[in-house]
């Protein structure tokens, strides 16, 4: 007779991961290509450091998401595979190799993002206002989205942040308010409104995403979709929260397609320009389309 695994009460209640959430593995040339270039000018990419979904389908497609001022974070948000800590000293020269990088592999549409570093006085803004500048100096015709953290408040560094030419500006609420607590510990859901509210009042294209699948109502999803109009928002991306480890916050529900579709539809009707919602969707999917929408 064979024995079975014993199974607990607690596993068999978690939600199995559907069919709609496969992704391809990374292969080809163009992959092989761009692997080679982040690790040559020793970049990191939140499509790696992130466990992102679609690292293969955008990397074959010759375009990746550069993470400066390092790889460590001074949160701890449960929803994120990026390394918590105290990070080392950032390196002054990085913005001179993501501009390289960037023109080497001939990118139309650039997008960089970065870790919180809340023990720098300035967030790292003169590092995100020098990189942004070079890429713009090396590469003029590419266009940028900057996916920028929480400024904890000091809006002069939100400032220095988007003032560096970047088309878009990015700053991800990620879930709904009632579960910032437990998803966003050290963030506030309102504190992120006003940065999304004064990067528009600074006169830039605004965009951010929220994760789903954590617990949230529709009700809480629309509620957030209408203060995100109210504070200017133009562009939204909704997707599936995937756990990325055994250590972070689990799944509460797998939603389903359909359901993004509606949310699609109900972003847009509320008067956000554009909504990019679906399952495997992240913050930097299909990027280059939210420049001119």
């Amino acid at each position: 007779m064979i024995e079975l695994p014993v199974i607990s009460e607690e596993t068999a209640k978690r939600p199995k991961k559907p069919s709609w959430l496969k992704v391809k593995l990374p292969v080809g040339k163009t992959y092989a290509n761009v692997r080679e270039i982040v690790d040559k000018n020793k970049l990191h990419t939140i499509c790696e450091s992130g466990n992102c979904p679609n690292m293969g389908e955008c990397w074959g497609a010759g375009t990746a998401t550069f993470m400066i001022l390092g790889n460590v974070c001074t949160r701890s948000c449960t929803f994120c595979a990026v390394a918590t800590g105290r990070p080392p000293e950032y390196d002054e020269k990085e913005p001179q190799r993501v501009a390289d990088a960037i023109k080497l592999m001939n990118v139309k549409h650039a997008v960089i993002t970065s870790v919180n570093r809340d023990e720098l006085r300035d967030r790292g803004a003169e590092i995100w206002y020098q990189t942004v500048r070079k890429v713009k100096e090396v590469s003029p015709t590419t266009t940028i989205e900057t996916l920028i953290p929480d400024v904890k408040g000091n809006w002069d560094a939100l400032y220095r942040m988007i003032e560096a030419g970047q088309e878009v500006v990015s700053h991800n609420m990620e879930t709904v308010e009632r579960l910032y607590r437990p998803v966003r510990p050290q963030a506030k859901y309102a504190r992120s409104l006003e940065q999304i509210k004064r990067t528009k009042d600074f006169g830039k294209r605004t965009k951010t995403g929220i994760m789903l699948g954590l617990g949230e109502t529709k009700d809480e999803v629309y509620k957030a979709m209408d203060d995100l109009v109210e504070n200017g928002l133009d562009v939204l991306t909704l997707g599936q929260y995937l756990q990325p480890t055994k250590k972070h916050i689990e799944v509460a529900e797998f939603i389903h397609p359909d359901l993004f579709a509606h949310y699609k539809e109900e972003g847009e009707r509320r008067g956000i320009k554009y909504v990019e919602s679906g399952p495997l969707v992240r913050s930097s999917y299909h990027a280059e389309k939210h420049v001119n929408v």
